[in-house]
C-alpha cells in the first residue's frame, strides 16, 4: 500500500453543531480498515518477510493500517 493510500484511509464527519452552542465547530476523523475496501485477496498479493509481518501484524502490506498517535482521540 502506497503513502497516498494510507492516507486516504481517513474520513472527516461533520458533527451536528447548534446555533446556541458556544464552542466552535470541530470536525472528528475516523480510519476505514484497509480489509473493508478489498473485495479479495488474489494469489499475487505481496508479503511480507515472515519477521517483518510479525512486527506489522499482517502477511500482506495491502492490508496494513498503522494508527499514528492521536487515533482514540480523533486526532490526525
Amino acid at each position: 500500500m502506497e503513502k497516498g493510500q494510507q492516507v486516504n484511509q481517513w474520513r472527516e464527519w461533520d458533527a451536528f453543531h447548534s446555533a446556541f452552542d458556544p464552542c466552535p465547530p470541530r470536525p472528528k476523523y475516523y480510519i476505514i480498515p484497509p480489509d473493508q475496501m478489498t473485495t479479495f485477496q488474489s494469489p499475487e498479493l505481496k508479503q511480507y518477510e515472515p519477521h517483518e509481518a510479525l512486527k506489522k501484524g499482517t502477511l500482506w502490506p495491502d492490508l496494513y493500517s498503522p494508527y499514528p498517535r492521536g487515533a482514540k482521540e480523533g486526532g490526525r
